[in-house]
């Protein structure tokens, strides 16, 4: 398996694969390495479990969210050779690589000693990522040439896989979607909403989450009355300039930006919040809505890639991605005790749908076929 971004590099899709690990470690019929990057610099390994091994390639990373252009290309050089004594060492039956782009094009090199399969994660699919545009376009051959080499091709939602598909037509692309943990993601029996409404987002702190809006509605439902504390849970390179926002704005002392939660951390700063929001452009399956989901908390959002098979009775999709009809969405959420009760019920109840047993369930029925 590679994956240029594991823990604690990265976000949802690290995320996922370590809980696919988790699951992998039940099953000593895979005996797994996986190719990753690290902090430092030199080469990491480690015994995740008794079947898997963690090989991590030091690139003297910078930022743990945020890749530089050099940085990727450091890590193909030092992974990609890393990545060709492993073949030559070991009788792999098939590769895994998380992310077409950059790790699928590894295993794109090796595919005459090794057939591959790809996860595509969210960036990796071009036109979701506005800042990759231009890199898009110029890999544009090379992304068709990886993925149409793969022995199968797969997505973690509907969304992602319809806007793969309009790159690739002619390729078959199921989805596997993320899971959750319901028993460490878990609401609070007794959690009512109080005066103070208290507000939640993951993310990576990136011009793609959009956070600028959801600062902006935060300000309109002040403005009409309602007391909110809107917490952000994340890193990014945007920090500054949001502090900015919310201080221009007068609301300062009711943001409040948490920086980088460890993940042990997570399940409690979830059970203390009242609504779990985001303003995504584009999201492959948003661990961090199915653990808000997991946990009871109604979901507010805008339309993007995942959200229809999360969002139902669960939350509210934004009808427009405008801080007003963001603001309007989160009033009505809150007002009455009824609704907003039966909206966390069904967020809980929707979350028993996925599990990270059967993503790896899924996941091994494709390796099956390919080796068969």
């Amino acid at each position: 398996m590679l994956n240029y971004e594991f823990p604690p590099i990265g976000g949802g899709a690290g995320q996922a694969h370590l809980n696919i690990l988790g699951q992998f470690a039940n099953h000593p019929e895979l005996q797994v390495d996986v190719l990753t990057s690290a902090v430092g610099k030199g080469i990491e390994v480690e015994d995740f479990s008794s079947n898997i091994k963690i090989h991590r390639i030091g690139i003297r990373k910078k930022n743990l969210h945020y890749w530089l252009k050099s940085e990727v290309i450091t890590w193909l050089f030092h992974a990609g050779r890393y990545h060709r004594k492993l073949i030559n060492e070991n009788n792999y039956d098939l590769a895994h690589a998380f992310f077409g782009f950059p790790t699928g094009y590894l295993s794109y090199k090796t595919a005459d000693k090794l057939p591959y399969i790809i996860s595509l994660r969210g960036s990796d699919v071009p036109g979701y990522n506005v800042r990759l545009g231009i890199d898009y376009t110029l890999l544009a051959g090379l992304f068709r040439r990886i993925w149409h080499k793969a022995e199968a091709v797969v997505a973690n939602s509907q969304g992602l896989a319809e806007l793969a598909k309009r790159f690739t037509p002619d390729i078959d692309i199921p989805v596997i979607t993320n899971g959750i943990d319901t028993q460490k993601f878990r609401p609070t029996p007794t959690h009512k909403l109080g005066n103070k409404i208290k507000i939640l987002t993951v993310c990576r702190l990136i011009k793609r989450k959009r956070i600028d809006i959801l600062i902006r509605a935060v300000k309109i439902c002040l403005d009409r009355g309602f007391d909110i504390k809107f917490s952000i849970a994340g890193h990014g390179n945007l920090r500054y300039e949001l502090e900015n926002l919310a201080t221009s704005l007068g609301i300062s002392q009711n943001v409040r930006f948490l920086g980088r939660v460890e993940a042990s951390e997570m399940p409690v700063v979830y059970r203390f919040n009242d609504l779990f929001v985001m303003s995504s452009a584009h999201e492959g399956m948003s661990n961090a809505m199915l653990e808000a989901m997991a946990t009871g908390l109604p979901i507010i959002t805008t339309h993007c890639e995942g959200v229809d098979e999360l969002i139902s009775d669960n939350g509210i999709i934004s009808p427009d991605d405008t801080p007003e009809s963001f603001a309007e969405s989160i009033i009505n959420a809150i007002t009455g005790e009824i609704h907003y009760k039966d909206l966390r019920n069904a967020a809980r109840a929707k979350s028993q749908i996925f599990s990270w047993a059967n993503t790896a369930t899924q996941y091994i029925k494709i390796y099956n076929n390919i080796i068969n």
